[in-house]
């Protein structure tokens, strides 16, 4: 590999992708832009970032860059061109707990549930990490229960 991606982002106008990279042989600091071709608002943003990856001409620069990445970025693109703020974008990325994920369309929900698992296995202890605890028992205090008047029992049953 003849590449080292040190820094990838987006340009709205023209629509394209901007990767600096280090030339691992001449020692040189590059940018490159790519353009994005024939990307609409309607576009499968999973499917152009595999297209981008594996395009002849961008293969060996983007080698180092991840799917999940060239993703977020064409999702950027296309909320660009829906009209959506950069700010609104970005916002989309991170979880939320108060949000209702019943709510979401099918690719959505598995864009956040993929979130979900890699903040899960960023957080998750393994066996081999110097605070791990096997079987660890935790005990939560419990919140006091309030009475509900359907839960008082009628003498009239």
């Amino acid at each position: 590999m003849r590449f080292e991606a040190k820094r990838c982002g987006v340009r709205f106008n023209p629509p394209s992708i901007v990767l600096v990279y280090v030339n691992t042989e001449t020692k040189k600091l590059r940018k490159r832009v790519i353009p994005i071709r024939n990307f609409t608002k309607l576009s499968d943003c999973c499917m152009a970032a595999e297209q981008l990856k594996e395009h002849p001409r961008h293969r060996d620069y983007l080698d180092a860059v991840s799917l999940g990445q060239l993703e977020k970025l064409h999702i950027l693109l296309q909320d660009h061109l829906r009209g959506l703020s950069l700010k609104h974008s970005l916002s989309t990325f991170h979880l939320d707990p108060d949000e209702d994920l019943n709510k979401l369309d099918d690719k959505e929900l598995a864009r956040k549930k993929a979130q979900m698992d890699r903040e899960f296995e960023r957080n998750r202890k393994h066996k081999d990490d110097p605070g791990f605890v096997y079987d660890l028992e935790v005990d939560f205090e419990k919140a006091p229960q309030e009475d509900c008047s359907w839960d008082e029992s009628d003498d009239g049953f």
